[in-house]
């Protein structure tokens, strides 16, 4: 695997997550306190005029910084950004993606998204990794 300073602007981290569960949904709303029933329970999320239940945003999200966890012992995020652009249904499967926009020293900017099967993009956004100095 390369290291975080090999990589060069328009070169990607990439990795396809198993299809969305009932039960991430549901240790997802434990560990994040978001307990609305739209996420976990069918008839509360069509009550809510959807088809089926909803992964929260923020899982998503959390999911893209997988892309960077390999790297932490070199560095860490120092800023996120993203932009909620579709919603995300059981038994999806994502595709997280990284791309590197740009590097300034010990910067690095990438731009993020997360990609249903159909192509559609459900987060988009971007990365600051700034990597420690070297000791």
């Amino acid at each position: 695997m390369k290291t975080m300073t090999e990589f060069k602007p328009g070169e990607t981290l990439k990795v396809t997550l198993a299809p969305v569960s009932r039960l991430d949904l549901i240790k997802y709303a434990g560990a994040s306190g978001d307990f609305n029933p739209i996420h976990t329970i069918d008839e509360e999320a069509k009550k809510a005029g959807l088809p089926g239940i909803i992964a929260h945003g923020m899982w998503t999200m959390g999911n893209l910084g997988k892309l960077f966890t390999p790297f932490l012992e070199k560095g860490f995020i120092k800023e996120y950004k993203v932009r909620f652009a579709g919603m995300v249904f059981l038994d999806d499967v994502l595709t997280l993606k990284a791309e590197l926009a740009e590097t300034s020293g010990n910067d690095l900017f990438f731009n993020v998204k997360a990609v249903k099967e159909n192509g559609q993009e459900v987060v988009k956004g971007s990365v600051h990794f700034r990597l420690y100095d070297a000791v």
